[in-house]
C-alpha cells in the first residue's frame, strides 16, 4: 500500500519544518517498515488526520483493530509514549506496545470519526472536562517531561520577536507575557497534563465512552491544560454577538466544575490564545490569527 501523507499533515508540517528536514519524504518507507515489523494489516490512512502525525488504521496479526501513529521527532512521540504508559488507559487511549525502536506508536483503536465535538456544545464541554480530569495525576518520579515554565518560556521568546514586527498584536503580547510571569511566580500544583487538549482530541471508544488522544504532555498546573478547552469552537464565539459574555461564562463554568482557580484559568487562556494567534500570523494563517487575537482581546 502507498502511504501518501494527507494534505493537512503536509501543510502543517511544512509550516514548522526546519531547513533540510526530510521526514515527510521518508515517511512512506518508514510506514511500510513499521507495518511489516509488527505484522499488521493496513485498512486505510486516516484522512484528514492530524497536523503532526500520520495515523493508519490497522489490524494486528490476531485480527484486533489498532492504530499505528508515526510522528517526526520534533513532535516528541517518545514523550507521548511515556505519558500514555503512565496513564495506563485511564482517560486516554491505551498504548499497545511498551517500546519501539522506530518511534512509532501502536494504539488502541477508537472511533476516529466521532469526537465530543459532534455533541451539542454544553454536553461536549461537560464530557471533555470529565475526560481531562482523569488525566491530571502526579507525574512519574524522575520524569523527563517538559514543564509549563519551559514550554511557555520558548513560546515567550517567539512572541516577543513577533510583537516587534506586529504593532497590532504588541499590546496583547505584553499583557500575555506579564500574565505568564505572575502565574509562574506561585504555581499551585505539579501534575501531568495533556498539553494540547481540546474537543477534537476526545474520541468515542468501546472500552470507555470517551478517551483522550494525541497528548503533547507537559508538567504543571491544571489551569494551563484547561485553558485550551476554553476557546474551543472559537469561530462560533467570534460570530456571535454574545461571544465575550459566553466566554466569561465558559471560564466560570469550567473553573467551578473542575475546581480550578478562575483567574488563573483566565490568565492561561489569554496567554495561550495570544501565543497561538501570533504563531498563526507568523506562518501566514491570517484568518486564524485574527480570530485568536480578537478572542484574546475579550480576556
Amino acid at each position: 500500500m502507498a502511504f501518501e501523507p494527507p494534505q493537512r499533515l503536509v501543510r502543517a508540517l511544512g509550516e514548522t519544518a526546519p531547513a533540510g528536514d526530510d521526514w515527510l519524504a521518508r515517511l512512506p518507507t518508514a510506514a511500510e517498515r513499521a507495518v511489516a515489523r509488527r505484522e499488521l494489516t493496513v485498512e486505510r490512512v486516516q484522512v484528514p488526520g492530524g497536523r503532526s502525525s500520520l495515523v493508519v488504521l490497522v489490524r494486528r496479526a490476531d485480527g484486533t483493530p489498532a492504530v499505528l501513529k508515526l510522528a517526526p521527532p520534533r513532535a516528541r512521540p517518545e514523550s507521548e509514549r511515556a505519558a500514555l504508559a503512565h496513564w495506563g488507559g485511564l482517560g486516554a487511549v491505551q498504548l499497545l506496545e511498551a517500546e519501539a525502536e522506530d518511534g512509532a506508536l501502536l494504539l488502541e483503536r477508537l472511533h476516529p470519526d466521532v469526537s465530543v465535538r459532534s455533541l451539542p456544545e454544553a454536553r461536549a464541554l461537560l464530557e471533555a472536562a470529565g475526560t481531562l480530569r482523569r488525566l491530571w495525576v502526579a507525574p512519574p518520579a524522575g520524569h523527563v517531561f517538559e514543564t509549563v515554565a519551559e514550554r511557555t518560556g520558548r513560546q515567550a521568546v517567539a512572541m516577543r520577536a513577533g510583537a516587534g514586527t506586529d504593532p497590532e498584536a504588541a499590546p496583547l503580547v505584553e499583557a500575555a507575557l506579564a500574565t505568564r510571569t505572575e502565574l509562574l511566580a506561585a504555581p499551585p500544583e505539579e501534575l501531568l497534563l495533556h498539553g494540547t487538549f481540546r474537543q477534537s482530541k476526545v474520541l468515542s471508544g468501546d472500552r470507555m465512552p470517551w478517551l483522550a488522544v494525541g497528548p503533547d504532555p507537559v508538567v504543571g498546573e491544571s489551569a494551563f491544560d484547561l485553558a485550551r478547552l476554553v476557546r474551543d469552537r472559537v469561530e462560533d464565539l467570534i460570530a456571535a454577538s454574545s461571544g465575550p459574555s459566553t466566554t466569561r461564562r465558559r471560564i466560570k463554568r469550567l473553573a467551578e466544575s473542575l475546581e480550578v482557580d478562575q483567574e488563573r484559568l483566565r490568565g492561561w487562556t489569554l496567554f495561550r490564545a495570544v501565543e497561538s494567534g501570533v504563531r498563526a500570523r507568523r506562518v501566514g494563517r491570517e484568518k486564524d490569527a485574527e480570530l485568536l487575537l480578537e478572542f484574546a482581546s475579550w480576556l
